[in-house]
């Protein structure tokens, strides 16, 4: 079921692409300031509650229609299981500005490529040099295509029914909301959803990297995973930024001309300098990774048949 699940997603997703920030992304940033406003004392346990009811409750839910879905048809299970990974990952989360970013720098385009780059990340891109775009554009592409398709993917295959794909979400996106913030008024509120998206993250973003490093240059890839992945800041992300330049053999982070200053960051992957034509090869990189997990499913899943 969870292979002619995914599958029956992928092509779904490329004939009708669902409007993420519609009908995901509004509705999660919703149920976050929902629980925020009722459970936000400042305190860590006042976070555990809430994580508990808006995560807890949504993947019980999940479950339990599943479950009645199941006692009845198989067939109604499985569109169940599809239409919760429909909502919970896809490419075309991220394609569009991708895909945008990718035309404007062929066409020599610079101000739409920074206007879609500025769109896409949520910060300013003004100053950016096109290589500058096309690194950043990049690093969000491998950062996303773990965080949409597979973190989910994996935690799908975890748990049973598509219970592991709303956990991701849903953990995500209140890790994003409430662990984000440092300023004294939020106090320790976030600090649960932050560290448990951590643990639930942990194996997923290990296995995004092998991915990578297998369909990539697997000695480069595992040689920038090791030395490198700790110097990328935030939450975990750097092993999956690490292992995809290396794979690509191209060199992202560095510092960049960003919203009027500099930023410095650190030097991550090895090779060339990334430009508009290794963003063709990134995501050349991330559909071998998906087949590559897809196979390994079908072979799995043949005693089973």
């Amino acid at each position: 079921m969870s292979l002619f699940s995914l599958l029956a997603v992928l092509l779904l997703e490329q004939v009708r692409p669902l409007p993420y920030r519609r009908f995901v992304h509004e509705p999660l940033s919703s149920l976050a300031r929902f629980l925020e406003s009722r459970f936000n004392a400042g305190e860590r346990h006042n976070g555990v509650v809430g994580w508990l009811i808006g995560v807890g409750g949504l993947v019980l839910v999940t479950a339990g229609i599943h479950l009645f879905l199941a006692e009845f048809s198989f067939v109604l299970a499985w569109l169940w299981n599809v239409a919760v990974l429909y909502l919970t990952m896809g490419f075309r989360r991220f394609s569009r500005h991708y895909t945008g970013i990718q035309l404007a720098l062929r066409t020599d385009d610079v101000a739409e490529a920074r206007r879609l780059l500025a769109e896409w990340r949520g910060r300013g891109a003004d100053g950016l040099s096109s290589s500058e775009i096309a690194q950043l554009a990049i690093e969000e592409a491998l950062c996303a295509s773990h965080r949409h398709v597979f973190g989910v993917f994996v935690c799908f295959l975890l748990l049973p029914g598509p219970c592991g794909a709303v956990l991701y979400r849903v953990s995500a996106s209140l890790a994003d909301t409430w662990g984000g913030r440092d300023s004294a008024e939020d106090g320790d509120f976030g600090v649960f959803a932050r560290r448990t998206f951590a643990i639930i993250d942990w194996l997923p973003v290990r296995l995004t990297a092998a991915a990578f490093a297998i369909v990539g240059d697997f000695e480069d890839a595992v040689y920038c995973w090791r030395t490198q992945a700790d110097q990328w800041p935030g939450d975990g992300l750097g092993i999956v930024v690490a292992s995809g330049a290396g794979a690509l053999g191209i060199r992202l982070g560095m510092p960049v001309l960003d919203a009027g200053g500099i930023t410095e960051r650190a030097e991550i992957g090895t090779g060339e300098e990334a430009d508009v034509d290794f963003m063709e090869s990134t995501v050349g990189l991330i559909w071998r990774a998906l087949v590559l997990w897809l196979l390994l499913l079908l072979l799995l899943g043949l005693p089973v048949w």
